[in-house]
Formats: C-alpha cells, structure tokens, sequence
C-alpha cells in the first residue's frame, strides 16, 4: 500500500496529540515536584523530631546521670559509716578479748601475763608483712590470735597463712628459735564450721559467752599446733 500524502488536517492532529502528550508530561512533572516537595516537609519534620527526641533523651540522661551520682554518693557515705561502725565493733571484741583471756590460757598450762594490739610486723626483704589483732606472751611463748565480728572459715584460713608469715619473720629476727607460737581465732558470731576447722588445724577458738569471752572446748585428740 502506497503511503498517504500529509494534508493540513493530519498534521494538525499529529500537532495536537504532541501538544497533548507535553501537557500530560508537564503535569506529570509538577505532580512529582509536588511530591518531592511533600516528601521533603515530612522529611523535615521528622528531623525536627528526631532533634527533640535527642534534646529529650539527653534531658533524660543527664537527669539518670545526676541521680546516679547522688546515689553513688549516698552508698560511698553508708560503706564509709559501715565500715567506721565495724572498725568500732572489731577494737570493742579485740578489748573485751584481750582484757580477760589471759587467764582463760593461763589455766591451760600457758604462762602469758601480757598482751599487746594491733601488733604490725614487716620483712621487705622477705616480701612479708601483716598484722596480729592480739599477741599474748611471757618471753616463751606467744599466742597469736586473729579477732573478727563473724569469724569464717576464710578467716581461719587467712590465719593459718598468717603464722606461717610471723614464723619466717620472727626467724628471720633471730628470736624465732626460742619461741613457740600458737594460733587462736575469735569472733563474736561464728559461721558454719569454723569453729571445727580451725580445730583441725590446731588452733583455738574463742567465742563470745555472756558478758566475756570462752574457749571453745577442744576435741579429744587435739593438739595444738606450735610454729
């Protein structure tokens, strides 16, 4: 089929429908504009309330942080008076033992007459050091006790260790060699069975009775370790 020659009439409709596909792409574009500038807006009204969310949370956290301090502050006060009131209770039983368990060993075949705190000791060279609540003595013997308002077995423990220390020390001294010690351990309240491992162990215990202080029974067959 041979192709048709243009007229005016079919180049004035080819120029409609352009003049009709350009409005449809116009509006089609400002359509989009409109909606990129929308999206824009909610774009920035969400940054703005991401900003007042950050302004709030650091509000927020500032506020926890100064609670906290405060708080922190307060358990700093309350371990500092806990600890000034179990300083206080520990040279309370520390005096109440020492003043009248002199004859409570004397009547076991010990000879001590006296007595000393807080008794300090130190070796640099030796790399030991430590300290002994109460150290009864005559000149032969010393009796070296550890006091505790709840005495543990990791205190026993920790005071086997610590006559195995005074021992190197006192050796290390020169005066070691003429001298026997014994361990004790005392406690106003006794947990579990410290009282029986520290039998164990060849040390005595001394316990809070009434108005003074005791010592516990020992077992049969026990012997008190010297070092």
């Amino acid at each position: 089929m041979s192709a048709q020659p243009l007229t005016f009439e079919g180049v004035l409709e080819m120029f409609q429908e352009v003049k009709a596909m350009i409005r449809e792409t116009s509006k089609q574009i400002q359509d989009n504009a409109e909606q990129m500038k929308e999206t824009d807006r909610k774009i920035q009204e969400n940054a703005e309330q991401m900003k007042e969310t950050d302004r709030r949370l650091d509000r927020k956290f500032q506020e926890v942080a100064q609670q906290q301090a405060k708080t922190d502050l307060q358990i700093e006060r309350t371990n500092q008076n806990v600890g000034a009131l179990g300083s206080r209770i520990g040279d309370i039983i520390e005096n109440m033992v020492g003043g009248r368990i002199l004859d409570k060993f004397q009547a076991l075949g010990y000879e001590v007459d006296d007595y000393v705190r807080k008794h300090a000791f130190q070796n640099k060279k030796l790399g030991i050091a430590g300290q002994v609540d109460l150290m009864l003595h005559d000149g032969d013997v010393a009796i070296l006790i550890e006091v505790k308002t709840t005495l543990e077995i990791t205190d026993v423990r920790k005071h086997l260790e610590r006559m195995e220390k005074y021992r190197r020390y006192a050796n290390a001294f020169g005066y070691g060699n003429h001298m026997r010690f014994i361990g004790a351990v005392a406690g106003a309240v006794i947990e579990g069975d410290a009282v029986d491992f520290a039998h164990a162990n060849g040390l005595y215990t001394i316990v809070q009775s009434g108005e003074g202080v005791t010592i516990v029974p020992t077992p049969e067959n026990f012997q008190a370790k010297e070092w």
